[in-house]
Formats: structure tokens, C-alpha cells, sequence
């Protein structure tokens, strides 16, 4: 199952909005060990039972954090049989990078620039 939110597709633009609502998802320890599991996972992503034991949390625990992170968009579930699989958005991700970079450096000025030469 394609879709084209794997790594690699490039990034989706976020508002302000959309990423302060991201930042908030990733306002846990146990989130930000979530998608760090997922996106050292790769493409392939992992099924849930495996995060569950790769991270040693209880499954109502996962369900309610993995369900946060959906509706931000910084994972997708596909079903592949009985089996629910995870994925990082890396496409969200990059994303979200790229709204932290966007300004980088705009309020620097030519004397900023004369003193660090």
C-alpha cells in the first residue's frame, strides 16, 4: 500500500496552527519515543503490538497516545490484515522542520554580517 506520505516524497507545508498543535502531540516523552521508534523503523513502519513491546507501555496507554498523534498528522495506521501498522509522516515531519527553519537568519543585517567577517 503506497501512499505519499513515506520519506522521501518531500514535505508538507504547515501553518503556524498546525504546527503548534503538532509540538503540543510531541509534548511527551513517551510521544516523541513513539515516533522516534517509527521513524528508526523506517518506511516499513511496525505494528502496534510490536511498538507496544518495543516500548514496554500498556496498549490503552499506546492507543490514546498513537490516536493524539494521528489527529496532528505525524503518523498514519494502514490495516494489513489483523494486523494495525504505523508509520511516521515523514512528509509531516520535514514539514514541521522546515516551518522551525523558514526564518532562519531574516533579522540579520549587513552590520551583523560586517562584525562576523
Amino acid at each position: 500500500m503506497e501512499t505519499n506520505h513515506r520519506h522521501g516524497s518531500g514535505t508538507t507545508p504547515v501553518s503556524g496552527k498546525e504546527a503548534a498543535e503538532a509540538f503540543a502531540a510531541l509534548g511527551s516523552d513517551v510521544r516523541l519515543a513513539i515516533l522516534r521508534a517509527l521513524v528508526r523503523a523506517g518506511e516499513n513502519g511496525l505494528a502496534v503490538g510490536a511498538l507496544q513491546a518495543r516500548l514496554a507501555i500498556a496498549a490503552s496507554t499506546l492507543s490514546h497516545h498513537l490516536r493524539a498523534m494521528m489527529q496532528a498528522g505525524l503518523l498514519e495506521q494502514t490495516r494489513d490484515g489483523r494486523t494495525l501498522i504505523c508509520r511516521a509522516r515523514y512528509d509531516r515531519i520535514q514539514g514541521l522542520a522546515a516551518f522551525l527553519v523558514s526564518e532562519c537568519c531574516a533579522d540579520i543585517t549587513a552590520e551583523d554580517e560586517e562584525r562576523r567577517a
